[in-house]
């Protein structure tokens, strides 16, 4: 699903913006062993590094609305998947600003990030968010992802 009334474009003087949303991935509840402000700190600091190094690989987007607003965004890599050696579209980051949640952004996010998948023959969109994080699991799975790997955690103390 595509909201037409979107500009997703690449970003471009677009950090502000980026980084304000990163409180946004620990929004909700995590593991017992992860601290939000170091989940809030680590995910600032790659997203920064790829602001300012701009891999090969990595590419971020940013969705304007009608009026030029910023909306959100959505931070693509292109991988390899370790089973088949083909290229794969990892969704590192998708934000929503809180007050355009619920009106399709996070939607039209995830399909340009498909049909960017497709443009650049991915075989697989791929990504990782925490069980917590139900809000977004929901829009995921209703956009047809599901369960491919499940990352299991111990803590050592």
């Amino acid at each position: 699903m595509s909201n037409p009334s979107l500009l997703i474009r690449l970003a471009e003087d677009d950090d502000d913006f980026i980084l304000a949303l990163v409180p946004r991935f620990a929004d909700f509840p995590l593991p017992a062993w992860r601290r939000r402000h170091e989940c809030i700190e680590g995910i600032r600091d790659e997203l920064l590094r790829h602001l300012e190094d701009q891999p090969a690989n990595s590419h971020l987007f940013v969705a304007e609305d009608a009026d030029g607003t910023r909306v959100g965004f959505i931070h693509l890599q292109r991988t390899e998947d370790f089973f088949t050696g083909r290229s794969n579209c990892h969704i590192s980051d998708l934000a929503v600003a809180p007050a355009h949640e619920g009106r399709g952004v996070g939607q039209a996010l995830l399909a340009h990030a498909e049909q960017w998948a497709r443009d650049h023959q991915c075989q697989l969109v791929t990504l990782a968010v925490f069980p917590g994080n139900e809000r977004a699991r929901k829009v995921y799975e209703a956009a047809g992802f599901g369960t491919d790997l499940l990352r299991l955690a111990k803590p050592l103390r």
